[in-house]
């Protein structure tokens, strides 16, 4: 999905834009176009959810080796769980991510350079909004199921709460409707390890 120019409002306060999604689809879409399953993917996840995809030009050097194998590669596919001989699969990046969708590494259109640290709070309803402008695009009103592992489960879930005359089934994996302050408390040490690296320089590391 190519650059959005409409801004996409946030949550928690200001806008984004020009937004741009990066996706990948296995399967067919029906006539109907009522065969659509949309995964969200894990924190560190990426849109390439199975198969062998070799390169990614708009990740650029960010797709090496380690994502270049689907993560959850046993489950969907041909025959698989979520089976693409049945289901039109499909898995955008994240916004914020790295893998090719609008993220701290993009350009600003304020500055010409990556915003860094200046990219804004993107909350999981960000996310679940960012998702139906894709399904606009593609033309798909309501999907079969909605999936996702880990903070994609929660994204899944969200979905389906902000927007339940699109989606018929949910499935949540290994996440909830909250976190648990023992979750919180690890995120939290992970958020410290990341900040106190010298080379993060506060979030402005891409010059």
């Amino acid at each position: 999905m190519g650059a959005d120019s409409a801004p996409l409002p946030l949550r928690e306060g200001g806008e984004l834009a020009p937004i741009q999604l990066s996706y990948q689809s296995w399967g067919e879409l029906n006539a109907g176009k009522s065969n659509a399953v949309l995964i969200f993917h894990a924190l560190s996840g990426s849109q390439h959810v199975s198969g062998f995809n070799p390169d990614n030009p708009a990740a650029g050097p960010y797709w090496n080796e380690d994502v270049q194998n689907g993560w959850w590669d046993g489950c969907v596919g041909p025959g698989k769980a979520i089976d693409t001989n049945r289901y039109f699969v499909l898995c955008f990046n994240l916004l914020g991510g790295c893998y090719g969708s609008t993220g701290p590494a993009s350009a600003s259109p304020a500055t010409g350079k990556p915003y860094g640290s200046a990219f804004p709070h993107v909350s999981i309803s960000d996310q679940a909004k960012v998702a139906t402008l894709l399904l606009d695009h593609l033309g798909i009103d309501c999907l079969q199921a909605v999936v996702g592992p880990s903070i994609g489960g929660l994204a899944s879930l969200t979905f389906a709460t902000n927007y339940p005359e699109r989606v018929r089934t949910i499935i949540s994996i290994a996440s909830g409707i909250k976190t648990t302050v023992l979750n919180r408390l690890i995120l939290f040490e992970q958020i410290l390890a990341i900040e106190n690296d010298p080379y993060f320089n506060g979030g402005d590391y891409y010059d």
